[in-house]
């Protein structure tokens, strides 16, 4: 687990959230309320929606578009990156810090994420989980086991 977690406050702009994620190449963004709780979480596909095309949901198949032409330089509207972070935000899943690794991982399979927000007791961000975190964590495990007999 990580310690050092980047996060935003509820009151960010996406603008802001974006900027954070782009100058620490990070996925995931904690949205904090004012007592440092994660309200929610700005995933950097979250943003990228945000310069997809309106018809991307309709295709069921993008297979046979090599490009999307004039559209792949359309850029979200000042208004847009102006908006608060909780326009957009999804809802958290996350884990005690006192959490078993696989119901961690099984979470984190179950919801299609990639890090996983651990928190405190309290409710307090504490760290940022990975899969290579958790799945590194079960696997040094594997060293314990007896080698089978022939």
């Amino acid at each position: 687990m990580k310690r050092k977690v980047f996060s935003i406050s509820a009151s960010s702009t996406i603008r802001e959230a974006a900027a954070l994620i782009v100058e620490q190449r990070i996925g995931l963004l904690p949205v904090l309320n004012k007592q440092g709780k994660p309200g929610g979480v700005i995933s950097l596909s979250d943003l990228l929606k945000l310069e997809l095309p309106d018809f991307f949901d309709l295709l069921p198949d993008l297979d046979f578009v090599r490009d999307f032409g004039a559209v792949e330089t359309t850029r979200p509207t000042p208004n847009q990156l102006d908006r608060p972070v909780t326009m957009i935000m999804q809802p958290i899943t996350f884990v005690e810090e006192n959490c078993g690794l696989l119901r961690a991982y099984a979470l984190m399979v179950k919801h299609n994420l990639y890090d996983l927000p651990v928190v405190s007791e309290e409710g307090v961000l504490v760290g940022l989980a990975s899969r290579v975190d958790i799945a590194a964590a079960i696997l040094a495990t594997w060293k314990n086991v007896e080698a089978s007999r022939p």
